[in-house]
């Protein structure tokens, strides 16, 4: 049967469908069915309709579709012609700042011969990799509209945006070149840059970088700065981590008055309503992640903050927890132990030593377990001694019920921090993929000047920044462009740390002491996928293992060749980048990594970290792959948020992938995700974002071995455990 529609709508489908594994006829005959009502929005939901496993690039119809009505709505928005597509960039930079939306430094920075030069290497066809999903979270939250939502820019100018705002402080000789490559890089969709660069690059509000640590004195001083900071650090849209393993527990003495303190509880209560009051630039609550250690006498109180039922005094239900492990915790848990808690305040004046600032330098011994035992041994300290078993028992119970704790390993962080010489790593940020040197802000003291201006003076701690940016390995990987994109990337990335404009002068003068970055990847079950390797298999693990290592290699002798050409990070001196110790500590040998490793010595290294695979779930999404390290959900889901219900397959999903796709995350073999994870984390010099996806029906001694195993294999860090409700498939992994 042929269908008849009027020509416009005829060629739109035409269009739409071209190239594409879509049944053109069957779906011309629903809107034929419609008539004249038949409207693009009409369209675009017919399409998504035929989404399923056999018919994934219908995602590419309704993507196209949705184009249609983005290039009308921009140029009549702009007041070009409709069937330019893209046209005058310039005057679209001109109109944005006249509005106040783009900053005055890009036509500052820019002449009008280099932006056109820019509009013409614009590539309209890249549009065409967009699915459905990704197009739809790019314009509804990203792109840059007039102050009534209207749009104005479009896709790829949202990517050269982005390239000309991160290279504005590079030569000018060099400067095109170098924006050019970079927006190569993001229009292929070979990388994605952090949230708040995607946001806010080239616009005149907001920070560019992920998010913060903080790390909180035992003072009431240092709570109520660091409360401050957090407010306005969450107004910019970043996301907070805080260690308060420094303040004294609960029944702690106040001025030698015992018993007088309330713990950390108390205060931590008071981050979650800053949570909640002090919201991201109005688009969603703050985000605040609190670390303790887990040899700290408020642990157990801790560990109930997000359980949803006893005192709801005593709880704290919108922040994230995280506890800071030691290894002779873990073998205490091994070998069904005894644990002690102990306060540290009262560690402190007692024992003349801060219980926090030790690690155990190698497996099985070092300064941090002498020094627990010492307390432990103690006729002087007050201590409460519980079985270690309960202790993570507590742990796993509130993992099931709420995602969290995260865990973070803390003696393996700290033997592998690159700059153990300027400092200690207490813990990690939200997403857990963050490990550089923190400490406190000492406030020294308050001063009244002849006028009468009082000034409060603070010697600035280590405050941590994550400048984030990610490879799409689905794409990058199998189009051979690493070593190209590496080196773009890594640049963009060291160039947020002098454009970015950060809200507190701690954290601005931490960023150029470390110049610390943090390149990661995602679409690794996609990676796999393309290349017929089976999750649960030795193959992933190797694969994991050369392929990080690799990406390490080629970031390190990037981050050296910015030195060479920009000089080294402030703190590069007795580094282990200096000292050579890092190569070692990796087993890095042979002839490139001897000659990098003297390049390194010579030339010294830009930026003191290197990289962190954070969680992506958003831009995986706009770039069409899987989300960081994880395996997907199911080859076919309905990925909702707040404002939309729509379908979604695996990437690149045809007879050939489905069945590395096939089994769900939460049935995939445990095990075999930490055995992946520890190759590429012995190529990683911070940590990764690594969830643990379990059945809601995991016998605790199947999650307790899954953590065994992750501290042993060497992980820094884990993230959420994700379990699931009943209705899922008989999981075999999880009944050893």
């Amino acid at each position: 049967m042929t269908i008849v529609l009027n020509d416009e709508l005829t060629q739109r489908i035409d269009q739409a469908t071209q190239g594409l594994q879509v049944d053109k006829e069957t779906f011309m005959e629903k809107i034929h069915k419609k008539g004249a009502a038949a409207t693009n929005d009409h369209l675009i939901k017919r399409a998504l309709e035929n989404i399923d496993e056999a018919n994934p690039d219908w995602t590419f119809v309704a993507s196209r579709l949705y184009l249609h009505d983005l290039y009308k709505q921009a140029a009549a928005n702009r007041g070009y012609d409709f069937s330019e597509r893209y046209s005058d960039f310039y005057g679209l930079i001109q109109t944005l700042t006249e509005k106040g939306i783009y900053t005055a430094e890009l036509l500052q920075t820019y002449t009008k011969e280099e932006i056109d030069y820019f509009a013409s290497i614009i590539d309209p066809a890249c549009d065409q990799l967009f699915n459905y999903l990704g197009l739809y979270t790019l314009t509804t939250r990203y792109l840059a509209t007039d102050h009534d939502q209207n749009i104005y820019e479009l896709p790829q100018e949202r990517w050269m945006v982005i390239a000309m705002h991160l290279m504005q402080q590079e030569d000018p000789a060099q400067r095109s070149r170098y924006v050019a490559e970079a927006y190569w890089a993001l229009s292929h969709l070979y990388m994605t840059v952090a949230t708040p660069t995607l946001t806010n690059a080239g616009k005149t509000h907001g920070q560019l970088s992920s998010c913060f640590i903080d790390t909180v004195d035992d003072s009431l001083q240092s709570i109520y700065d660091s409360n401050t900071d957090i407010a306005n650090l969450s107004k910019n849209g970043g996301g907070i981590g805080v260690y308060m393993g420094k303040v004294r527990g609960r029944g702690s003495s106040i001025k030698g008055f015992k018993g007088m303190s309330s713990g950390v509880v108390p205060w931590i209560k008071q981050l979650n309503n800053t949570a909640v009051s002090v919201d991201q630039l109005g688009t969603r609550k703050g985000a605040i992640a609190i670390y303790l250690d887990v040899w700290h006498t408020d642990i157990e109180g801790f560990l109930d903050l997000k359980l949803n039922n006893g005192d709801e005094r005593l709880r704290a239900h919108d922040i994230f927890t995280g506890v800071c492990l030691p290894d002779y915790f873990m073998e205490q848990v091994e070998k069904r132990g005894d644990w002690y808690l102990f306060d540290p305040h009262e560690v402190r004046q007692v024992m003349g030593f801060s219980l926090e600032d030790f690690y155990d330098e190698a497996n099985g011994s070092g300064s941090w377990r002498d020094r627990y035992l010492e307390c432990v041994a103690s006729h002087q300290l007050t201590k409460r001694v519980v079985p270690a078993i309960d202790i993570m028992k507590r742990i796993m119970k509130s993992q099931l019920e709420s995602g969290t704790p995260f865990m973070f390993y803390r003696d393996e962080v700290n033997r592998q921090n690159n700059n153990p010489h300027e400092g200690m790593i207490y813990c990690s940020n939200l997403c857990t993929e963050i490990t550089q040197n923190q400490s406190p802000t000492e406030f020294l003291e308050e001063l009244t000047e002849a006028d009468g201006t009082i000034v409060k003076k603070y010697k600035s701690g280590d405050y941590v920044v994550c400048n984030l940016s990610s490879i799409n390995l689905g794409r990058a990987v199998t189009d051979r462009v690493l070593e190209r994109l590496i080196r773009i990337q890594v640049r963009m990335l060291d160039n947020v740390i002098d454009i970015n404009t950060l809200p507190l002068k701690q954290t601005q003068m931490t960023n150029q002491k470390y110049r610390a970055i943090g390149l990661g990847t995602f679409g690794w079950h996609h990676l796999l996928a393309k290349e017929n390797i089976g999750w649960e298999s030795d193959e992933a693990v190797d694969y994991a293992d050369q392929l990080y290592e690799k990406m390490a290699y080629l970031t390190i002798k990037t981050s050296m060749e910015l030195s060479r050409e920009k000089g080294s990070y402030p703190a590069f001196a007795g580094s282990k980048w200096q000292t050579g110790r890092y190569f070692a500590d990796k087993g890095y040998t042979g002839d490139k990594w001897g000659e990098l490793q003297r390049n390194v010595a010579e030339h010294g290294i830009r930026n003191g970290y290197l990289m962190a695979v954070a969680p992506n779930s958003s831009t995986s999404m706009i770039a069409g792959s899987t989300a960081s390290i994880d395996p997907v959900f199911q080859p076919f889901y309905f990925e909702e948020k707040k404002d939309f219900k729509i379908p979604f397959t695996a990437p690149e999903l045809d007879h050939q992938t489905y069945g590395i796709y096939r089994r769900s995350a939460y049935i995939l073999n445990q095990r075999w995700s930490v055995r992946q994870n520890a190759a590429r984390q012995k190529h990683i010099d911070q940590s990764i974002s690594f969830n643990i996806y379990v059945p809601n029906t995991i016998k605790a001694s199947v999650l307790l071995d899954l953590h065994l195993q992750a501290w042993r294999e060497g992980l820094k860090t884990t993230y959420y455990v994700r379990s699931t409700a009943n209705d899922i498939e008989e999981c075999e992994w999880c009944e050893s």
